[in-house]
């Protein structure tokens, strides 16, 4: 379809807006499915993983460790700043992400739902206490003093980063690694984040669900649907007869459900939509 068919849509406000990995290229962080997908060459870690095995926990941590400096790093594209734009104009009712990189609300935006949680924080498994990934970052730089240098200049990390914040890394790297514990209980730490195969907060869905109920069309941008955690607001716009748009780069699950589809950058098409619904210069 044409760039008239997004204008369109939003120009008439009321927009709830869901985003996937394909937002957050443009800054840096590569996708799942995309054209140049990780889960090509990656398999992330799954919560029954991550739960039942120390030594799957240890490997996630070892490898979060040097990637989430990476997604740290990294600041909003564009395409985040032209939501925050449309938000601010009073065209979008909020944005329902499934990404856990934070970058909506560096960009500026108000209403963000953190469908599947944010790499920032940490939890305790234990007493539940919720930490900044921050201080976590500290404190396991002084229990492997040198670790990042070392698997730095064995491996380069710039093209082996994952969307969920690690690196793939050697088990001979892995095995020395040395994890700590809760700073308040000692407890078993975990990122505040839905890994595969886990389930969104029921209060965190129903706030998303309840954004789409309120809206008068959706949006669609970057990607593929193929989890049933975005798709289901596709589903339910189509029982609630409400509009929807998709753009992305490449095909999506809800292709055949929504209203029209745009093939593009959106680091590119968004900031694009936002000087012509605003009345600016791109």
């Amino acid at each position: 379809m044409t760039f008239a068919s997004l204008r369109d849509l939003v120009a008439g406000g009321g927009v709830a807006v869901l985003t996937g990995a394909g937002i957050s290229t443009g800054s840096g962080i590569p996708d799942y499915r995309g054209p140049n997908g990780s889960l090509r060459r990656h398999t992330p870690m799954t919560h029954q993983q991550f739960t039942r095995d120390v030594h799957a926990r240890r490997r996630y941590w070892a490898r979060s460790h040097l990637g989430w400096r990476h997604v740290a790093a990294a600041r909003p594209n564009p395409g985040h700043l032209a939501l925050a734009e449309l938000e601010a104009a009073g065209l979008l009712a909020g944005v329902v992400t499934q990404n856990v990189d934070g970058l909506h609300r560096a960009a500026g935006s108000r209403r963000v739902i953190d469908l599947h949680g944010n790499l920032a924080r940490v939890r305790c498994r234990e007493c539940g206490a919720v930490s900044a990934r921050a201080e976590l970052d500290r404190r396991l730089r002084e229990a492997n003093p040198g670790f990042g240098a070392r698997i730095s200049a064995a491996s380069p990390l710039g093209a082996e980063v994952n969307p969920d914040g690690d690196v793939s890394l050697a088990d001979r790297d892995i095995a020395g690694f040395v994890m700590v514990g809760c700073p308040d209980c000692g407890g078993e730490l975990e990122p505040d984040v839905v890994f595969f195969g886990a389930t969104v907060p029921p209060e965190r869905l129903a706030a998303a669900v309840a954004l789409v109920g309120s809206a008068r069309a959706l949006l669609v941008l970057g990607s593929s649907l193929a989890v049933m955690s975005g798709y289901r607001f596709v589903l339910r716009a189509g029982e609630l007869g409400i509009p929807v748009g998709i753009v992305n780069q490449g095909p999506t699950r809800g292709d055949a459900r929504a209203d029209f589809t745009l093939d593009g950058q959106l680091s590119a098409v968004l900031p694009r939509l936002s000087a012509e619904l605003l009345g600016r210069a791109a």
